[in-house]
């Protein structure tokens, strides 16, 4: 099978206004979206759309059938949006990343294969920064990506990435990397301004996973996460490993992140809160009640990020 997971070391560093840094480990399936039914069935500790001790619930994931908040005026290709578009009710993770890709000017056509890097649902408890997507062609070789954000107010916006994103590896045979730089127009932290610049760098995986992603401010960088680990197979001995490796591990990632949020506070870091600049909070998902006073929620396929 295709999927497995990998065992990571997280490093986040800020280095303005006030330098903070800090380093944890963590673990990730990489899931190939075709091969979720074989793996509800295989393994005894994960399911597939039920609750187990590890779980994966689909509908978690790339919520596009929901409103829009504060869309932009213009997809890349809302035709081919619509043409991909699943009925609504009836569409799996996979369907719904092919619509998306193909809200984006990826044609899905290409795509036969794609991964997802998460965490999972563990005792049923869920919270993912960031989830990834790598689609693939018939050949194996990668050709899109999303990078799916989520902040702890549970709202989501993806940003995607395609074939043109893709910079060839530096060595021969590599697997190349997707990289790009976008406004951010979303609210992350209350210590990171809404409109700085995202810089993805996403090295496809392989047997280790090399993913960067960081904050600009101009030609300024503030901030750096990076993600890396070997893989591991990904079977249910290797599961109970890691439940006694990472001990509640969602529950550990969101209370880290309120910690280190008190620490930057302690730093007298500047902040604002969540409802400051809302006009330039756009093209999310499950908008927080601090925004719906301020800016429309349409249905709207998913914009350019």
């Amino acid at each position: 099978m295709n999927s497995r997971l990998y065992e990571c070391r997280v490093l986040h560093a800020r280095f303005a206004p006030r330098s903070h840094r800090f380093a944890y480990g963590l673990f990730l399936l990489a899931v190939d979206l075709d091969e979720l039914p074989a793996l509800h069935e295989r393994l005894h500790l994960f399911s597939v759309n039920r609750p187990n001790l590890y779980s994966l619930r689909e509908s978690d994931y790339l919520p596009t059938s929901a409103p829009l908040h504060n869309a932009s005026p213009a997809t890349i290709n809302p035709s081919a949006s619509a043409a991909a578009a699943p009925a609504p009710g009836t569409a799996s993770l996979k369907a719904r990343a092919l619509a998306f890709f193909a809200a984006h000017g990826v044609d899905p056509g290409m795509i036969t294969r794609i991964e997802l890097l998460t965490l999972p649902r563990i005792f049923g408890y869920a919270f993912n920064p960031v989830s990834f997507y790598f689609a693939y062609d018939a050949t194996g070789h990668a050709v899109a990506a999303i990078a799916e954000v989520t902040n702890t107010f549970r709202e989501m916006k993806p940003y995607a990435f395609g074939p043109a994103d893709l910079l060839p590896s530096s060595t021969a045979g590599g697997p190349g990397t997707f990289h790009r730089r976008v406004p951010k127009f979303f609210y992350v932290s209350p210590f990171s301004a809404v409109d700085v610049h995202f810089d993805f760098q996403l090295r496809v995986p392989t047997e280790n996973l090399h993913l960067q992603i960081d904050d600009y401010v101009g030609n300024e960088r503030t901030l750096t996460s990076h993600l890396s680990g070997p893989a591991r197979p990904l079977t249910d001995a290797r599961l109970a490993g890691l439940l006694f490796r990472y001990p509640l591990l969602t529950l550990r990632i969101i209370t880290l992140i309120h910690w280190h949020a008190l620490r930057l506070f302690w730093k007298k870091v500047p902040w604002f809160t969540k409802n400051a600049r809302p006009a330039d909070q756009r093209d999310l998902y499950h908008p927080h009640h601090s925004l719906s006073a301020h800016q429309p929620t349409r249905p709207s396929a998913p914009p350019d990020a």
